[in-house]
C-alpha cells in the first residue's frame, strides 16, 4: 500500500504545479491490462480528448493493451484527438508513475503526433 500512497502524493505535487501553468493536462491512468490518456482543461473541469487500450479503434492490430507498442499507439490518437480540438500544448501529467517504459512511449508518440510538452 506505501508504494500506491506515494505515487498519488507525487502525481498530487505535479498537478498542483501544473494547475499554476494554465495550460491544458495530458493526464496519464496506466493498470495492469490497459492505458488511458486524456486532456483535460486548464482547471480540470472538462475532458477535452480522450484515448484508451479500451477503444475499438486504438484497440485494433495490437496484441495486448499492456506493452509499449500499445502505448505508442494511445500517444499517437491522443496527439490526434487533441490537434483537432484545437490544442497545441500541453502540460504532462504522468500520475505519479515513473517516466519509463509504457509512460515514456506514449509521451514520445505525442510529441511525434505534433502536441508540445
Amino acid at each position: 500500500m506505501e508504494k500506491k500512497i506515494a505515487r498519488l502524493r507525487r502525481a498530487k505535487s505535479t498537478r498542483a504545479r501544473i494547475r499554476e501553468l494554465g495550460v491544458p493536462r495530458l493526464s496519464v491512468l496506466r493498470t495492469g491490462q490497459h492505458l488511458y490518456a486524456q486532456v483535460f482543461t486548464a482547471d480540470g473541469s472538462k475532458v477535452l480528448a480522450s484515448a484508451s487500450t479500451v477503444q475499438a479503434e486504438v484497440k485494433e492490430g495490437l496484441k495486448s493493451g499492456k506493452n509499449i507498442e500499445a502505448a505508442a499507439k494511445v500517444g499517437r490518437v491522443i496527439a490526434e484527438r487533441a490537434k483537432a480540438a484545437g490544442i497545441e500544448k500541453v502540460a504532462f501529467d504522468r500520475s505519479g508513475y515513473r517516466y519509463h517504459g509504457r509512460i515514456k512511449a506514449l509521451a514520445d508518440a505525442a510529441r511525434e503526433g505534433g502536441l508540445q510538452f
